[in-house]
């Protein structure tokens, strides 16, 4: 949704690994040279471990896709825990092996001849495991025995360990891993981007997805990003993800903290309002956007005819007339007085400017109706008049009952 706001031709930070987001910070500069030393040794283990998210698996496929596959077979395995003979298995079928109906000792000797294949073809061979803290002990001894297979002196597999770092642990304090630990050639464990690699970071993702400044970020929402991820790359793409479909939602231009903060909060659970757009979309996105139509112009009110003066809406007779009625028609005068005028953007302030002195029909309308109520005030006013008279006429006949009354019986006392 948001790439489609923004302009841009995909998202520029999706969770899932792409090495065409690949981004060269200090920690994996260093990574790919230990990988680079490693392939050029062309034998024994090359570990990596990170924390989650922090690019292990980007930081290898970035380099298998510079690599010449004319002269290296590679395989990738992402491992669950899988024991000493299902990593075999597993590993024979990434290198596209057929693995039917074979017990291990058959699984060995498949994978054996297949790379001595590759090496009279003149290829190596490269196994990636992912996730080798998953591994038991049993099958990363495994691992360990295919490393083994070689041809007039020279290694046929070459193995990339990928980890987080309860796997470096592993492999440094278990006993049963002495032999593996003395095939490691080379071993680096990815930090975290620092401060200042987060806006680099961030500019070079959106440029690879075709950004040309669209939305602005302003500086201080770099630093709110580090202090949130501590620079681990998968939680900023989440971050930044998040924060760019709020500002599509709300059709901002400019990332800010305040915005970055709302996103926050909502992320904690805490309710959060969306503002209501301020600004008009770019024209290439209003041209699709049904939210984004031209004003209908203005149409002139006919001018009064007989049958429109006699449609004034009068609820009831004149004669009847009642303080609601005289409010309506009260309120109707007032709207057709001062009618209320919405905000023009500035394309229509010339249409509407030649609308802008009062029509003619709706003052003829307007002199109507204030002649009706004028009408009827009077009348009622009239009413009023009459009603007190008929009420101090009562009084008077009923008072003068009283005295007559009171007359008779003091005549009868005194009798």
């Amino acid at each position: 949704m948001y790439e489609t706001y923004y302009g841009l031709n995909s998202r520029p930070f999706q969770l899932t690994p792409d090495p065409h987001y690949y981004f060269e910070s200090l920690t994996h500069r260093k990574a790919l040279s230990y990988l680079g030393y490693g392939l050029a040794q062309g034998e024994g283990f090359i570990v990596i471990t990170g924390d989650v998210g922090a690019g292990k698996t980007t930081l290898v496929s970035h380099l298998m896709a510079t690599i010449d596959k004319s002269r290296l077979t590679a395989a990738n395995i992402v491992t669950t825990k899988l024991d000493s003979q299902d990593i075999v298995r597993v590993a024979a079928n990434h290198f596209d092996i057929d693995t039917d109906n074979m017990d291990k000792a058959q699984l060995l000797s498949a994978i054996e001849e297949f790379l001595h294949s590759e090496a009279r073809n003149g290829r190596r061979c490269l196994l990636i495991v992912d996730e080798s803290q998953n591994l038991p002990t049993g099958a990363l001894e495994e691992l360990r025995m295919l490393s083994n297979f070689q041809l007039g002196g020279q290694a046929l597999l070459q193995i990339f360990l990928l980890g987080q770092p309860e796997f470096r642990d592993m492999l440094q304090n278990s006993n049963q891993l002495e032999q593996l630990r003395q095939r490691v050639i080379a071993h680096h464990h990815l930090e975290p981007m620092g401060a200042d690699e987060i806006e680099p970071y961030i500019t070079h993702r959106l440029s690879k997805s075709g950004w040309s400044g669209r939305p602005k970020i302003t500086s201080d929402v770099f630093r709110v990003l580090y202090s949130e991820t501590q620079g681990v790359p998968r939680k900023i793409n989440t971050l930044m993800s998040r924060v760019l479909l709020m500002g599509a939602v709300e059709q901002v231009e400019l990332i800010d903290q305040p915005l970055l903060g709302r996103v926050l909060a909502d992320l904690n659970g805490d309710k959060v309002e969306i503002s209501t757009p301020a600004a008009p979309v770019a024209p290439d996105v209003a041209a699709k956007s049904p939210l984004w139509e031209k004003p209908a112009k203005a149409k002139t009110a006919p001018a009064p005819t007989e049958e429109a003066e006699k449609s004034v809406p009068v609820s009831k007779s004149a004669n009847n007339a009642e303080p609601n009625d005289v409010l309506a028609l009260r309120s109707i005068v007032s709207e057709a007085e001062n009618p209320k005028v919405s905000p023009q953007p500035e394309s229509l302030k010339a249409e509407s400017a030649s609308v802008s002195s009062p029509d003619k029909g709706v003052v003829a309308r307007v002199d109507i109706v204030s002649k009706r109520l004028s009408l009827l005030e009077s009348r009622m006013n009239g009413q009023e008049e009459n009603l007190h008279r008929v009420l101090t006429m009562l009084v008077d006949w009923v008072e003068s009952d009283i005295r007559s009354k009171e007359s008779y019986v003091n005549a009868g006392r005194a009798a």
